[in-house]
């Protein structure tokens, strides 16, 4: 079975596609202005803009080949955009579009164009037109951002003062974006795109199939996957956010074996698959929803960290009935069994109070451990995890408040509400059916 990171697809196509990402160093130091970096260092760099964009293109047809940071001064730039025009197809520069004297992007295109740069008049409106919405003026700084190349294509941008532009240089087109993620990522699904299926040939255009997991490792969700036989042109995929592995099945366009296998798939790796094609809020919202039942959550050791994540989606939001903080440090001597007992009490008396369906709860954190529970009609769980390895008190909190989503997402979808979660230790649960 092959499998691959987002980056590295693998593909022999003739397109060659690059990324030229511009960056303005707090330090300037000359010997590093300039880092040139190839797919096995990609992941060790803090880069949004060039993860996002290389899933979207590969799952469009044109998987990156390669990927270049290059500092802000503007010889080097300019040679840059040269040089990836010179042996790239499509090349995309994102980064250094701003109004201040060091966002030389468009300098440096000129430069490697062999042009002057030339005011857009349409652009310069715009942006007044932007300021004049909030009630200010714009400074004279921001002119800057209307001067492109000469001849170049203006991209849209409905959200920033940043133009993008597009320009044939050499074998090349180059496709000029703000390094903004939220201007970037509009830019490229709305003015990139279109422009490369009209211009290019993607001959390996994909559907993405996804899936998420939690509480499996890669590797195990590689070893798993393993017996699986792909047919040519298809691929397995994996994204790691904590807490999560997102899973994808890339495929040929309208694939008759795509749904079979997909399935085939989540049937492997079991009762860990929390969600398919959503995240595990939306799911679980959607399920609240579906069924017409609310939610109380009361939280210690987690902070309020999951009553904000469910806030994040509107059917998750709109079956939160409360969310509750406790603040009470934990009685030492409790043991626990004596803390799983408590859990029960607490979670069921907010679940009454509320007057809702299901409620959920996190403990203190002692003894390196936290206690969890749901409370529903047909009785409650609580269970007592600790982690097997060491992890920064964010992330301990958001993998337990996800040990709380998935119980009840267990729950809600009739699974078993205990998993079983290869980095986390169980020290004990205990159920207690409702009373009829």
């Amino acid at each position: 079975m092959n499998s691959n990171n987002d980056d590295d697809y693998g593909y022999d196509l003739p397109l060659i596609v690059q990324l030229l990402s511009v960056h303005k160093p707090l330090h300037r130091n000359d010997k590093t202005d300039n880092l040139l970096i190839d797919f096995g260092e990609i992941e060790e760099i803090v880069d949004s803009n060039a993860a996002w964009l290389s899933r979207l293109f590969f799952q469009h047809g044109f998987p990156l080949s390669r990927r270049t940071t290059v500092g802000d001064k503007l010889e080097d730039l300019a040679a840059e955009i040269e040089h990836c025009s010179l042996t790239a197809d499509i090349v995309v520069v994102n980064g250094g579009l701003g109004p201040t004297t060091d966002d030389l992007t468009a300098q440096a295109a000129a430069i490697a164009a062999d042009s002057g740069l030339e005011q857009s008049d349409y652009w310069v409106q715009q942006m007044q037109d932007k300021y004049q919405a909030f009630g200010r003026e714009m400074p004279k700084t921001n002119l800057k951002q209307a001067m492109l190349p000469e001849g170049a294509e203006l991209l849209e941008n409905p959200i920033g003062t940043a133009c993008g532009f597009a320009m044939k240089l050499n074998r090349a087109w180059v496709y000029f974006t703000p390094g903004v993620p939220s201007e970037f990522k509009k830019m490229a699904i709305e003015e990139i795109l279109p422009r490369l299926t009209s211009q290019f040939d993607a001959a390996h255009a994909l559907d993405c199939h996804r899936f998420y997991t939690f509480g499996l490792s890669e590797s195990g969700i590689g070893q798993t996957l393993s017996t699986v036989s792909l047919p040519a042109g298809f691929e397995v995929g994996y994204r790691s956010s904590l807490p999560f592995i997102e899973v994808k099945l890339f495929t040929p366009r309208n694939a008759a074996q795509a749904t079979s296998l997909q399935q085939l798939m989540i049937e492997l790796l079991g009762d860990n698959v929390v969600s398919i094609g959503r995240d595990i809020v939306q799911h679980v919202g959607q399920q609240l929803v579906a069924t017409e039942q609310r939610l109380t959550v009361v939280e210690q050791f987690t902070g309020g960290w999951l009553t904000n994540w469910l806030q994040d989606h509107s059917e998750s939001r709109s079956t939160l009935e409360q969310g509750l903080m406790l603040l009470a440090e934990p009685a030492p001597e409790l043991g626990n069994d004596d803390s799983l007992k408590e859990a029960i009490t607490i979670v069921s008396a907010a679940r009454d109070k509320a007057g809702v369906q299901l409620a959920l709860m996190s403990g203190a954190y002692y003894d390196e451990g936290v206690t969890v529970a749901l409370s529903t009609p047909d009785g409650s769980w609580a269970q007592r995890v600790k982690a097997k390895r060491k992890y920064n008190h964010n992330a301990l909190r958001s993998v337990v408040a996800t040990v709380m989503l998935d119980m009840l997402r267990r729950y809600l979808d009739g699974k078993p509400v205990i998993g079983q979660y290869e980095f986390l230790v169980s020290e004990g649960d205990v159920f207690l059916p409702a009373e009829r």
